[in-house]
């Protein structure tokens, strides 16, 4: 799949205020030339590997459950983090686009809590991070979120949750890393995957070409062992 120009779809007048870039995550719009895959699909791809959904999917989903982790609702004050675009098509096994599937992530925030009860660092939550997102992919299969970088805790390597569902049947639990990242190879979830598993499921996160402020780009596709349904 040909690389996309990151800074023609992403890249943001950063005077915008916090109600237009939340404009912009819900209304963005991919082409679908965009995510074309030229001569399709030769071969079948990797399907994404199912991981452990782990302890910390919300107990109490928020009120903001958008594509914009960053800002919880209308407020002034970002999350802290490095602030990374998350984005990338949900596809069947011979790479088809997978419309009207929901995406969602959870992670933690940049002082390693959850949006979870049993969550630690309770006491150092940041307040201003919303934790949890959902996405429900177009006509290509697209999905995009605004989020931070995610950062490790004890025990585990960077990583973002995630959960594809549709028509109110979940098809995949997994998770995605950071490519390069030293934690890895500490990490015993991820070490549990070999070869081309454990790279679908690596990716690098980027500076995002135009960014003023230090903004990463990811590109995570997830490959599901599903035929998409009308």
């Amino acid at each position: 799949m040909s690389q996309f120009d990151m800074k023609t779809t992403f890249s943001l007048p950063h005077t915008l205020a916090a109600q237009d870039r939340r404009s912009f995550l819900r209304t963005v719009g991919f082409t679908t030339a965009l995510f074309a895959v030229p001569g399709a699909f030769a071969e079948e791809l990797v399907r994404t590997p199912r991981q452990t959904e782990g302890p910390f999917y919300p107990d109490h989903l928020p009120l903001d459950t958008d594509n914009d982790l960053l800002v919880i609702n209308e407020g002034i004050t970002p999350a802290v983090g490095v602030i990374s675009y998350v984005s990338g098509r949900i596809l069947d096994a011979k790479g088809e686009p997978i419309r009207n599937a929901v995406v969602e992530i959870w992670q933690c925030d940049n002082n390693g809590a959850y949006l979870h009860s049993g969550t630690s660092n309770k006491d150092k939550k940041d307040k201003n991070f919303q934790g949890f997102g959902r996405f429900v992919t177009g006509s290509t299969g697209e999905y995009l979120f605004r989020t931070i970088k995610p950062v490790p805790y004890p025990g585990r390597t960077p990583h973002i949750h995630y959960k594809v569902k549709r028509n109110g049947k979940e098809l995949l639990t997994t998770q995605c890393y950071i490519e390069g990242h030293p934690g890895n190879e500490k990490d015993g979830i991820w070490k549990g995957l070999k070869g081309a598993e454990r790279k679908s499921v690596t990716v690098p996160f980027s500076p995002l070409k135009g960014s003023r402020v230090g903004e990463l780009a990811a590109r995570f596709d997830l490959v599901l062992g599903v035929t998409p349904e009308a």
